[in-house]
């Protein structure tokens, strides 16, 4: 979710959902780009600032967040799909 200084909280940010106990880690590490967003932060979400935080990083935490409430077939799909390109990648790497 994409939220722009909801409520004038001053954030730039978009809330994600994190694995069971990441989200206090995140926030403990640094608390500058990761906090615990309204409604959601009780349901382990993670609140991120996107001023603070690298295009790599973020898009980990959002392929993250995609493999937790992606529907299962879908998922499963998604990483047959990621295997069988990285297995076509090695075989291209290996000529």
């Amino acid at each position: 979710m994409f939220a722009n200084n909801h409520h004038g909280d001053g954030h730039v940010a978009v809330w994600v959902p994190a694995p069971p106990g990441i989200q206090a880690t995140l926030i403990e590490g640094s608390n500058k780009t990761y906090f615990k967003p309204p409604y959601v932060g009780g349901r382990g979400w993670v609140g991120i600032e996107l001023a603070e935080i690298s295009d790599a990083d973020l898009n980990f935490h959002i392929q993250t967040a995609w493999t937790l409430v992606a529907p299962k077939q879908l998922l499963k799909l998604a990483q047959a799909n990621a295997s069988a390109s990285t297995q076509s990648g090695d075989a291209k790497r290996s000529e």
